[in-house]
C-alpha cells in the first residue's frame, strides 16, 4: 500500500521540469509490488507480476493511481509552455460547431456547441435556415460536464425522440423517450445498451433495439458482453415489458443491428461477430410477423451493408468477389448469389459507403486516403462527381430514396467541419454552417507522399504544417498512426493537432497496413499472423521523415489511441532509437488477456487469439507490456487512460506503466495519466479535453524542442 505521506516525499524530491532534463536526473516512482502471477501458455510460463493492477477498484490499485497521478501532475505542472498552450488551445477550441441535421416528419434535429460547451446541445427547427430551439441540454444532467449524448433517433412523425446517455465515458447507454411538444421524458428508462442504436417502426408506435443481460454486481466495467439480444419497445412501457424479437443462445457472440426499411414492411437484422469484416443479413416480415425470421444472407463469408429497398429488391454495399466493395441488388424471390445483380462494379478506389437519396445513390470512395464522392441512378449508371475542396474527407449524404435534400460535411487537417446542403438531382452544393475560426486554414499546407515499407508495400502518408516552414532536419515531428480494425486514417480536424502545426510542428499520418484505406487485402495484410507489417510500415514513415530532412530521432514523437496504443508500443519495444517521445493513448498493450475483459473478446478477429497456439506466437512477439527490456533506454513516455474505460478496460496502461518504470534505464520519464470519470475517450467534456491536450503538447514540446521559442 502507498500512504499518502509516501506520496508527498517522492514528489518533494522530483526535480521539475527543464531542470531535469538538464540535470539528467530520474524520476523516482511510485513503488509497484511485483506478484508471482502468471499462465502457462501453450506450454510457454508467461509471468504477469502486475495482475493486481486488473482490480480497478480495489484499495492497492486505487493508491496506485493516486499516486501515479500525483507524479505526472507535479511533473507537467513544470513544464514552462503548459499555460501558455492551454491558453491558445482554449483560444483555438472556441469555435461553433454544428452536427449534419436529420429530419423526420418535417423536423430537423441537429447538435451545437458554441465553442466551450463541454457537452453538444441538441436542437430542432422546422426551418433549416433559421435557427433552432433547444430540445436537449446535456450539459443541466451533471455539475462535471461527464454525462453526454451518445445518440439519438426520432420516431417516423416527429412526436417523439429516442436518445441515449452515458455516463463518465462509459460504453453502458442509457436510452430515454422525449416527447417534442411537451419536452418532457416518457417515464420508461431502457438500460444495459451498448454498442446499438434503436430502429423506430414507421408507425412511430415504438423501436427495435439490442440489449444484453444485467451484469453481475460490481462488473459492469469489466465482464465479457455475450448474448445480445433484439427486443421490441412500446413506447410508455417498462423495459421488461420489452418484446423478444431474436436471439441465439447457440450463439453467445452475435450482435444485432435492426434497420426498419423506408416502407415499413421489413427488419433488416445486420448480424456482427465481433469486428469481424464478414457479416450475416437476416430479415423480419413486419406485415407477417408471426413468420419466422429468414436468413437472407447466412454465411459471414463478406461484408453486407443494407443500403434501401424497392418493394422485394433489396441493395447491399458489399465485398464479395470485390476486395474495394460495389454495390449489388437482390431479388427476395431469387436470393441465390448467382441471380444477383452488379450495380456498380469494383472500382481502383475503395467504397466507404452507399447512400439512396433523391431517387439517387451516393457512392463515397477513398482515392489513396482521401474522399470522393459519385452521384450515381438507380441502375447503377455514374452522373456525375461531387466537387469536394481537396484532399480532405466528405461524410453524411444520410437520407431517404424521397428526400429531396441531403447534408453532408468536409474537413481537413486544417480546416473545421464545413456542413454543406446537397440537392441530388442538381448536384449542387451550398454552406448550411460554416465556423468562424480563430486561424487562417490557408496558412496550412498537406502534401500526399508514399513511402516504401521493409516488403516493399507502398504506403501512403499525409504531411501536414504551416506554409514555409523551414524544413531543417530538426523540425519537432509528431507521427499519428492507428493500422486496424478496417479502419481508415482520412484528413481530419483536429485543435490539439492545429495547435501543435501553429507551434512550428510537423504533423505526419501514414495509413498503415490494417486499415481499410485499400480494402480487404490491405486490411488483411495488417491483422492476425501479418500483424508485423503494420508495424513496419509505422518504422519505413518514421525513416523517411528523418531521411528525407524533416526532422531527427531526437525530435521525432510517435502517438496513437487504442489499437493506435497498441502501435505506439511495439513500435518504440522494437525501434526506441527512433524516437524521442511516446504518446500510447487507451492502448491495448496486454495482447495475451485481451480477450477477457469487456468486448475485448470481439478483436480477436483482427488480432487472433491467444487460445491459438500459432497466434500465441505471434502475439508474444510484439504484445507492448510482453516485450520491454529491462535496463533499456526507452523514449520520453506519457501514457494515458481513463479510469472507466470498459472498452480497453486501464488495466492494460496500468501493467504497462508498472513495466516500463521497471525497465526504464537514463532520465527519460515514463509516466502515466489516469482521467477519473473518463473512458474510451467519448463524450469527454470540452474542459476536459483542453486540458489532456494540453498535457499531451506541452509534453511533447519539452521533450522535443526542450520547449524553445520557434
Amino acid at each position: 500500500m502507498i500512504s499518502l505521506r509516501l506520496i508527498f516525499a517522492m514528489v518533494m524530491t522530483l526535480v521539475l521540469g527543464d531542470d531535469l532534463a538538464a540535470k539528467n536526473q530520474v524520476l523516482s516512482y511510485p513503488p509497484s509490488a511485483r506478484g508471482a502471477e502468471g499462465d502457462t501458455l501453450h506450454g510457454v510460463f508467461v509471468p504477469d507480476p502486475y495482475r493486481w493492477l486488473e482490480q480497478a477498484d480495489s484499495p492497492a490499485t486505487r493508491e496506485w493511481i493516486t499516486a501515479q497521478n500525483a507524479l505526472t501532475n507535479q511533473f507537467l505542472g513544470g513544464l514552462r509552455e503548459r499555460e501558455t498552450i492551454a491558453r491558445r488551445l482554449r483560444e483555438l477550441w472556441n469555435f461553433e460547431r454544428y452536427s449534419l441535421p436529420t429530419q423526420e416528419g418535417g423536423i430537423y434535429f441537429y447538435t451545437r456547441n458554441d465553442g466551450l460547451q463541454n457537452q453538444n446541445v441538441l436542437y430542432t427547427t422546422g426551418d433549416p435556415s433559421s435557427a433552432g430551439t433547444v430540445l436537449l441540454d446535456p450539459n443541466t444532467l451533471s455539475k462535471d460536464g461527464t454525462v453526454s449524448l451518445v445518440g439519438y433517433v426520432p420516431s417516423p412523425d416527429g412526436r417523439y425522440l429516442a436518445y441515449g446517455l452515458a455516463s463518465g465515458g462509459s460504453d453502458w447507454t442509457e436510452w430515454r423517450v422525449r416527447e417534442l411538444a411537451s419536452g418532457k421524458d416518457l417515464p420508461e428508462v431502457l438500460r444495459w445498451i451498448k454498442f446499438a442504436a434503436p430502429s423506430w417502426a414507421r408507425d412511430s408506435s415504438g423501436f427495435y433495439y439490442g440489449r444484453y443481460a444485467e451484469p453481475a454486481p460490481g462488473q459492469a466495467l469489466a465482464a465479457a458482453n455475450y448474448f445480445q439480444r433484439l427486443y421490441f419497445h412500446q413506447l410508455a412501457t417498462a423495459q421488461d415489458r420489452d418484446s423478444l424479437i431474436y436471439e441465439r443462445p447457440d450463439q453467445k457472440e452475435w450482435g444485432f443491428a435492426p434497420r426498419v426499411t423506408e416502407d415499413g414492411d421489413y427488419l433488416v437484422i445486420q448480424v456482427w461477430q465481433g469486428t469481424s469484416r464478414k457479416n450475416r443479413v437476416f430479415l423480419k416480415s413486419l406485415r407477417a410477423p408471426t413468420r419466422p425470421v429468414r436468413e437472407l444472407l447466412p454465411n459471414a463469408d463478406a461484408l453486407y451493408v443494407f443500403v434501401a429497398n424497392q418493394g422485394e429488391r433489396f441493395w447491399f454495399r458489399t465485398d464479395r468477389d470485390a476486395p474495394r466493395g460495389k454495390l449489388i441488388a437482390i431479388d427476395l424471390a431469387k436470393p441465390a448469389p448467382e441471380q444477383w445483380r452488379t450495380l456498380v462494379p469494383e472500382t481502383a478506389e475503395t467504397l466507404e459507403s452507399v447512400e439512396a437519396v433523391g431517387g439517387r445513390f451516393l457512392l463515397r470512395y477513398l482515392r489513396d486516403a482521401y474522399s470522393v464522392v459519385f452521384v450515381h441512378s438507380l441502375d447503377g449508371t455514374r452522373q456525375s462527381e461531387l466537387a469536394l475542396p481537396g484532399l480532405g474527407s466528405a461524410g453524411g449524404f444520410r437520407g431517404r430514396l424521397a428526400d429531396q435534400e441531403t447534408y453532408y460535411s468536409y474537413t481537413s487537417f486544417a480546416r473545421p467541419a464545413t456542413i454543406y446542403r446537397l440537392d441530388p438531382r442538381s448536384g449542387r452544393s451550398t454552406i448550411w454552417r460554416a465556423p468562424k475560426l480563430a486561424f487562417d486554414p490557408a496558412e496550412y499546407l498537406t502534401r500526399q507522399v508514399f513511402v516504401e515499407s521493409r516488403d516493399g508495400t507502398r504506403v501512403p502518408m499525409f504531411i501536414s504544417h504551416r506554409k514555409g516552414l523551414a524544413i531543417d532536419g530538426k523540425r519537432p515531428t509528431f507521427l499519428y498512426g492507428y493500422g486496424g480494425f478496417n479502419i481508415s486514417l482520412t484528413p481530419w480536424f483536429s485543435v490539439s493537432q492545429l495547435a501543435w502545426m501553429e507551434r512550428g510542428g510537423v504533423l505526419a499520418v501514414p495509413n498503415l497496413r490494417g486499415g481499410g484505406e485499400y480494402g480487404r487485402q490491405w486490411h488483411e495484410a495488417g491483422s492476425k499472423l501479418k500483424k508485423q507489417n503494420t508495424f513496419d510500415d509505422a518504422v519505413a514513415a518514421a525513416e523517411w521523415l528523418i531521411r528525407e530532412g524533416y526532422t531527427q530521432p531526437a525530435h521525432l514523437g510517435i502517438g496513437g489511441g487504442s489499437n493506435g496504443g497498441l502501435l505506439v508500443g511495439a513500435v518504440v519495444n522494437q525501434r526506441p532509437e527512433l524516437f524521442a517521445a511516446a504518446l500510447p493513448q487507451v492502448g491495448v498493450m496486454d495482447m495475451l488477456r485481451f480477450h477477457r475483459y469487456t468486448i475485448g473478446w470481439a478483436w480477436t478477429s483482427d488480432y487472433g487469439s491467444p487460445d491459438n497456439a500459432d497466434e500465441f506466437r505471434v502475439l508474444l512477439t510484439y504484445s507492448p507490456l510482453h516485450n520491454l527490456r529491462h535496463n533499456r533506454a526507452y523514449p520520453a513516455t506519457l501514457i494515458s487512460t481513463g479510469d472507466h474505460d470498459d472498452r480497453v478496460v486501464p488495466a492494460h496502461s496500468f501493467k504497462y506503466a508498472a513495466s516500463l518504470q521497471a525497465a526504464q534505464a537514463g532520465p527519460a520519464p515514463a509516466l502515466i495519466r489516469i482521467e477519473t470519470r473518463a473512458g474510451h475517450g467519448a463524450g469527454k467534456p470540452t474542459e476536459l479535453l483542453i486540458k489532456e491536450a494540453a498535457d499531451r503538447l506541452s509534453f511533447m514540446d519539452h521533450v522535443l524542442s526542450g520547449g524553445a521559442t520557434r
